[in-house]
């Protein structure tokens, strides 16, 4: 595509969450630090909750990665799954063997045994689902069960919940207002800055292996900015397209023109408000045409 053309190694603005391309904005930053401080406090149920697009698979990839090896981590990243679906996803990544016919106290037997079994080792269990929004009531019911295995000091198994503000909707309803009380720990997403999307958008571009002069000037990234809100995905997008413009005309640097048609070819994006400036020009233009046909009109006299 427009590797060659730019000197990069790769596509620097795809839209899988590579922990390689992890910017570290102050949002992401703090939602770790409360991640690994409330696993290391032993607490049940942790949250972060953000906009859809804002880096939350991201930040599960990043602390997956990142967990102290007296960890032991379970991953659920689909968890549209019934009670039954769910408990036998946390078996397969626990890897603890259920039968076909197993029921829910064989499960609890086994999976308790596990758990004490990693106690003795002296490792903690965390178990991470990713878009909880989706889980189903009678599932996150089920997951609140799996938390009240514990010993007298701390949780066998501590769960980290990340999904959209939906999840605190869910959360807010009666029947799960157990589960509710049992957040300890929780941290909502910002969105970037026009500064912050601004090294955002540098730095993707030096992880990719860009060396010359800045693709991106400041006054495109304020354009970026109005257009995604300081969502990092919709930044993304339209960074790649702006990229495919320049590329397909030869040009070495983004302009505001192909971040214009970048953001009209996107149906995520605000598209930006030009009417001001269109009335503007026509006023403009009309005023220059009443005084054309004054002087024509006095000069024929």
């Amino acid at each position: 595509m427009y590797l060659y053309h730019f000197g990069i190694k790769e596509l620097p603005f795809t839209l899988t969450p590579n922990t390689s391309y992890f910017f570290g904005l102050p949002s992401h930053n703090e939602a770790i630090e409360v991640l690994l401080t409330a696993l290391k406090t032993g607490e049940g149920f942790i949250k972060v909750t953000g906009e859809v697009g804002t880096g939350k698979t991201l930040i599960c990839r990043k602390l997956l990665n990142e967990l102290p090896d007296n960890f032991v981590a379970a991953y659920i990243p689909n968890p549209y799954l019934t009670p039954s679906e769910l408990r036998r996803a946390v078996a397969n990544e626990l890897n603890v063997e259920l039968t076909e016919m197993s029921d829910q106290q064989e499960f609890t037997q086994r999976i308790q045994q596990k758990l004490i079994d990693f106690h003795r080792q002296n490792k903690g269990v965390v178990l991470i689902i990713d878009e909880s929004q989706a889980l189903p009531v009678e599932s996150i019911e089920a997951l609140r069960l799996f938390t009240n295995l514990e010993t007298e000091s701390r949780k066998l198994l501590q769960v980290v919940l990340f999904g959209q503000p939906e999840l605190n909707e869910k959360l807010n309803l009666p029947e799960l207002r157990q589960l509710k009380q049992r957040v300890t720990f929780s941290y909502n997403l910002k969105l970037m800055d026009t500064d912050q999307l601004y090294q955002y958008v540098k730095h993707r571009m030096h992880v990719a292996g860009y060396q010359g002069e800045e693709i991106f000037d400041l006054h495109c990234c304020k354009m970026l900015f109005k257009a995604s809100k300081g969502t990092p995905r919709i930044v993304n997008i339209l960074c790649h397209k702006s990229l495919m413009l320049a590329y397909g005309e030869g040009q070495n640097k983004v302009s505001s023109a192909h971040v214009k048609h970048a953001i009209e070819d996107t149906e995520s994006a605000v598209k930006l408000n030009l009417k001001p400036l269109l009335v503007l020009s026509s006023l403009v233009i009309t005023c220059l045409l009443l005084v054309l046909l004054y002087f024509i009109f006095f000069r024929a006299l």
